[in-house]
């Protein structure tokens, strides 16, 4: 229970200081420190991230930055997709399943180096910073109404927020990922959201997609074991509200550069061990 608690510590601590993909790094932590398999680790880290998404979200909607009708379709769409990802990791091989876990990882890592170089401003917010920057981009899909300050739900712009929900839906049945890496980036190259409101509407899309997936697993007969998941989730939440009150004197370009590095050594780690 301790080893629990310190693990999900560290991942809530990451969240907090990183950002989205912070999470990400729950899963091969479990498997590493407790000698889990993927789909062992998977519905237990989904459970930390839907907590500590939902702490996330509680602090983000009295500034009402939350696009909530957006997070509900996306989230709708996950949990459509959810059952498709969980069916193809319990039939997969377990080496593959690490192997595309790493093929993921690999890519977060390169878009949080990415992110800190091109866009330092950004990497000071962090995931768990969901305070108002003032700027909005221009989508080319998704626009607002400037009457109201909400979506147009036009065709394209539907069609691209609900595919961006079923992928989030799909690999976190396949891989047991948030989500928040893939939320993010596609609201922002589709709306004219600001950085703020991209960051707290997946906060949202991910902790209802995240529960859900796990009330599937739960539902199609599967066990957690508790003894584990309740001391991992509890620190995960205890870690993330530590992480976001380090975050203004830690959180930049730098941190998350570092923890690209990091997860970029894991995922060359899982690759080979997976080979191999």
């Amino acid at each position: 229970m301790l080893i629990a608690a310190l693990l999900g510590i560290a991942v809530g601590v990451l969240l907090g200081l990183t950002g989205a993909g912070g999470s990400i790094i729950a899963v091969p932590l479990l498997m590493w420190s407790l000698g889990w398999t993927l789909p062992q680790a998977a519905p237990v880290a989904l459970l930390a991230v839907s907590a500590a998404a939902t702490l996330g979200v509680v602090n983000a909607w009295p500034q009402g930055s939350v696009r909530y009708r957006a997070a509900t379709v996306m989230a709708l769409a996950g949990m459509l997709m959810a059952p498709i990802g969980l069916w193809a990791a319990h039939r997969a091989p377990v080496h593959l399943l690490a192997l595309v876990f790493a093929v993921v990882l690999l890519g977060v890592a390169l878009r949080m180096w990415r992110q800190a170089r091109r866009a330092p401003e950004e990497a000071k917010m962090g995931w768990a910073s969901v305070q108002s920057d003032g700027t909005e981009l221009k989508g080319p899909i998704c626009q607002l109404n400037p009457d109201t300050g909400r979506l147009r739900w036009t065709r394209p712009c539907s069609m691209a927020i609900v595919s961006s929900g079923a992928l989030t839906g799909f690999l976190s049945g396949l891989l047991g990922v948030g989500g928040g890496f893939v939320i993010v980036p596609a609201l922002r190259m589709v709306s004219p959201l600001p950085f703020h409101s991209a960051v707290a509407t997946s906060l949202m899309a991910v902790a209802l997609t995240s529960a859900g997936t796990v009330s599937l697993f739960m539902l199609s007969g599967k066990t957690l074991p508790w003894m584990i998941a309740l001391p991992f989730v509890a620190g995960a939440m205890a870690g993330m509200l530590g992480g976001r009150r380090l975050a203004p004197r830690f959180a930049g370009p730098h941190l998350q550069q570092g923890f690209a590095v990091i997860m970029a050594g894991v995922g060359v780690m899982m690759i080979l061990k997976s080979l191999l």
